[in-house]
């Protein structure tokens, strides 16, 4: 079978057996700080296992992309080095969120291996491990499906601690949690290894293939497990190790989809495939940059792009060690479409966009070797050992993404070393860094868990009836809160919005005849609404009945931001192209913000055609329409999907502005607040536009009677111009170019003359040359800014052969330094251990190369004794 037959073999079983085919989910989880990466197929079922999320069904099946390469699952250095690390695989698996446990997911697995009608893997073959008390996992292996003891291993706690085991799994510290049971496939005795358990069990013989996990407790902060009220089924089964069990070959790399891969790869280096490890990495990151790329993900420095960009070079590197020049990577992107685009059309759909990334990567990691190579150069020049420190090797690394391999053969070809374990303290104390900034500890428990929903009733009202169905103070659920107390209410019903989409949460008031609770946010916890706020007067109870009243004022300006939003994403793709994504937004009374996908930065003419198509269709003043539709009917109607979004299996389909060859100016799917029509939103403004990460941009605007504002302000500033220059208003421009012509002649003028005050200061310095330790040295303090002190600096070297030279000059509250070396003279003496020295005694910061150097300090009562005790410090 191919992979792409077991692929759809495995979904179709589970079909079988009343589970949902649901779609691979994005490789960027949605809505969880949690994970770099989806690095699991249950990662976009986590809150359905939480019990946070409700869907149609209770059993479900998908083939999930997966990408471990950055993070706490990082196999990227192991890749193309083993049999089976890869930094992008599918996990095909099968969930039961609360409908059927262990004897069901034990039955259905043995099913589909075993059964000629499906797998029909040889049962002598397989062997399973379970937790070592988990008896009941145990006897339905050997009692109900009729595995011999003997192949059924207890593996207790071998990681260090209780319920630290390879069989008993866990999402994190805390939260759900539970024995599982894995499946091994003996590949046979001609090759190395043990069963699990045994000291060779890190050998290549027996390979775990399948593993169910049987979430049935839930784990507090505490440590404490308590049993979840509805035990779930979560399972994996590695594509991958499947297709090579089937395909009778004991290496990932030797199935079809792979060999595909690296036929291609070798033919796109000019060589011959002779299982070149280099070959690998290029066929397994060809797969992950690509499908990363198709989700959104784009190169930067820090974050999921930092890890991209990091495997896109990684992949150059060994593509030249190859022998491949130029830009090259970006070609596997079409065997890559060829072998997998059936299964995910992604990756067709974003061809362009894919290849551009990658061919804009590769040009720029050409620079990038370029500096890193000047770098290194400067530091082996300056080295005073065999040995290149590890911190050195970390910044070309860290800083420049300088392959440390490359750094190793550079330091090999000098008859050098690289400072290997300085390096990995370097490391250790990065990840270190990335994992105090990181939200990797969060306690599911803490989230606030409400049986049912709260039903929404805020799209065509601000006020409604609602009845308190739980009160939350201090973290714990009460009956009562008084006046003074901050508290979080959640009701059986409500007209205000909880944050979600970009779209910033509610507030207003609840009150009823016992009290008043001002609301001052609403959030999502999940199918609950937080009202979030203070108790202003008297008091609340459960189960009262509360009017609830949203903040008219504030509800409008948020509804015209949020419909704003949506054309001025539509006239980006219009102006820019269809490549533009959304990236993020946050929708408030005040202010919109749109982040989005662009390599460029937006021109001031874009931003002018942009405005006028937001405002072509605000005064057109269209009727926006919603509707409510499955998934299937709102993509057919051409809706688009907000990358990153989770949606269900019916949507609201919101469409908006004029109607152009049977296509409106918008259309999405959106659950907000909106205008009624688009001329609600009165007037749309853009007020900034900026970079905020590598290839995403940031575009702020306002509307309403906020754009007026920001309009008129700009007139009171053209009028103020006006009343300086005395000009009339049409001559704003004509008069503001004069000035400044006229100012950058003064300009000129200036430095013509600071040039021959610099000339004439530099021979009266002259006469304050000494000799410190044999060398001719002026030391001397003047007034001058720092672009003046070089003037004088550069006046008085011109005059002064084979000197040191060192001047600090006063301008103001500031202290600027310059200190230059002659070279016969750098042996002993360097200018930047000069101006560090300097810039420290000051407080300040400098430093330099050895023949010059810069720097600068506040201006204090230290600096006459600083620069009188120079001479001593330079004499030693």
């Amino acid at each position: 079978m191919t992979s792409a037959e077991i692929r759809e073999a495995f979904l179709h079983f589970f079909e079988t057996k009343g589970h949902t085919r649901v779609a691979s989910s994005s490789l960027v989880p949605a809505n969880d700080p949690t994970l770099l990466f989806t690095n699991a197929g249950m990662n976009q079922f986590k809150d359905c296992f939480l019990g946070l999320e409700k869907r149609d069904y209770t059993r479900a099946t998908t083939s999930q992309k997966c990408v471990r390469a950055g993070g706490k699952h990082n196999d990227l250095d192991n890749v193309g080095y083993t049999a089976r690390h890869h930094t992008f695989f599918e996990m095909l698996g099968n969930f039961s969120f609360g409908d059927y446990f262990k004897r069901e997911a034990i039955t259905y697995a043995w099913e589909f291996l075993t059964s000629e009608q499906w797998l029909g893997l040889d049962k002598d073959k397989l062997y399973v491990t379970v937790y070592h008390t988990d008896d009941e996992a145990f006897d339905i292996w050997n009692k109900e499906v009729g595995l011999a003891a003997e192949r059924i291993i207890r593996i207790g706690d071998n990681k260090g601690e209780k319920y630290a085991s390879d069989n008993f799994w866990a999402m994190g510290d805390t939260g759900p949690c539970g024995p599982c049971s894995e499946i091994f496939y003996d590949h046979g005795d001609h090759i190395w290894g043990g069963l699990p358990g045994t000291p060779e069990e890190d050998g290549d013989r027996y390979i775990e293939i399948w593993n169910n996990v049987f979430m049935q407790f839930n784990r507090t902060a505490d440590g404490v497990l308590h049993a979840l009220p509805a035990p779930s089924v979560d399972t994996g089964m590695g594509l991958e190790r499947i297709s090579a069990v089937l395909q009778h070959v004991n290496s990932n790399y030797d199935i079809d989809l792979f060999q595909y891969l690296l036929k291609a790869a070798a033919e796109i280096v000019g060589i011959q495939d002779e299982g070149q490890p280099s070959l690998r990495v290029l066929a397994d990151h060809a797969r992950s940059c690509c499908f990363l790329i198709a989700d959104g993900v784009n190169p930067s420095n820090e974050g999921r792009g930092y890890v991209l960009r990091r495997i896109i070079r990684r992949a150059v590197r060994h593509g030249n060690k190859l022998g491949a020049s130029g830009t090259f990577f970006y070609k596997m992107l079409q065997p890559l479409i060829e072998v997998m685009g059936q299964a995910y059309p992604e990756l067709a759909a974003n061809q362009d966009r894919i290849e551009a990334t990658l061919i804009k990567e590769e040009e720029q990691f050409a620079k990038t070797l370029e500096q890193g190579l000047k770098l290194l150069e400067g530091e082996l020049a300056q080295l005073k050992s065999k040995v290149i420190p590890g911190e050195v090797v970390f910044k070309l690394y860290d800083t420049y993404g300088f392959p440390t391999d490359l750094t190793a053969d550079i330091a090999r070809e000098r008859d050098l070393s690289i400072d290997e374990v300085g390096f990995e303290r370097e490391m250790a104390a990065q990840r270190q860094r990335a994992r105090d900034a990181g939200k990797f500890n969060v306690d599911y428990n803490s989230i606030v868990k409400v049986e049912g929903a709260t039903q929404f009733d805020g799209y065509d009202a601000t006020q409604g009836q609602g009845q308190i169905v739980a009160i939350y103070k201090d973290g714990e659920q009460v009956d009562e809160v008084s006046e003074g107390d901050e508290a979080l209410i959640i009701l059986s019903q409500t007209p205000f919005y909880a944050e979600s989409g970009g779209q910033i949460g509610d507030t207003g008031l609840f009150k009823n005849d016992t009290g008043i609770f001002e609301v001052q946010d609403t959030k999502k916890s999940g199918s609950a609404f937080v009202h979030q706020g203070v108790v202003t007067m008297g008091n609340l109870k459960v189960t009262q009945p509360v009017k609830a009243i949203v903040k008219a004022d504030l509800r409008a300006a948020i509804s015209r931001n949020h419909s704003a939003t949506h054309l001025l994403h539509a006239a980006l793709r219009q102006v820019l192209g269809t490549h533009v994504q959304q990236k993020g937004s946050l929708v408030a009374s005040d202010l919109l913000r749109f982040d989005f996908a662009n390599d460029q930065p937006v021109t001031f003419e874009q931003l002018q055609e942009i405005e006028r198509l937001v405002n072509r269709e605000v005064i057109a003043n269209s009727p926006v329409q919603t509707e409510i539709l499955d998934i299937e009917s709102a993509k057919a109607k051409g809706a688009m999907m907000l990358f990153g979004e989770k949606y269900g299996e019916t949507v609201r389909v919101l469409t908006m502005g004029t109607v152009s060859n049977e296509i409106p100016f918008s259309i999405e799917l959106c659950g907000g607040i909106h205008v009624k029509r688009t001329g609600d939103i009165g007037l749309f403004k853009i007020i900034s536009e900026g970079g905020v990460a590598a290839g995403i941009r940031r575009i702020e605007a306002v509307t309403g009677t906020k754009a007026v504002d920001v309009i008129q302000k700009a007139d009171a500033t053209i009028n103020s111009i006006n009343a300086i220059l005395k000009a009339q208003k049409e001559q704003t421009l004509e008069k503001v170019q004069a000035t400044a012509e006229h100012a950058a002649q003064l300009q000129k003028q200036l430095e013509q003359l600071n040039q021959k005050l610099a000339n004439f200061q530099a021979s009266e310095l002259l006469g304050q040359v000494q000799e410190i330790a044999g060398r001719r040295t002026l030391i001397a303090q003047v007034q001058a800014d720092a672009k003046s002190l070089r003037h004088l600096h550069d006046s008085v070297k011109s005059k002064l052969d084979n000197a040191v030279i060192v001047l600090a000059g006063v301008d103001a509250d500031k202290v600027s330094l310059i200190a230059s070396v002659a070279k016969e003279h750098q042996a002993v003496v360097k200018a930047g251990d000069i101006i560090k020295h300097l810039a420290a005694e000051l407080g300040g910061k400098g430093g330099g190369k050895p023949d010059l150097a810069q720097g600068g300090a506040p201006l204090n009562e230290k600096l006459d004794a600083v620069m009188t005790s120079l001479t001593q410090w330079l004499a030693k």
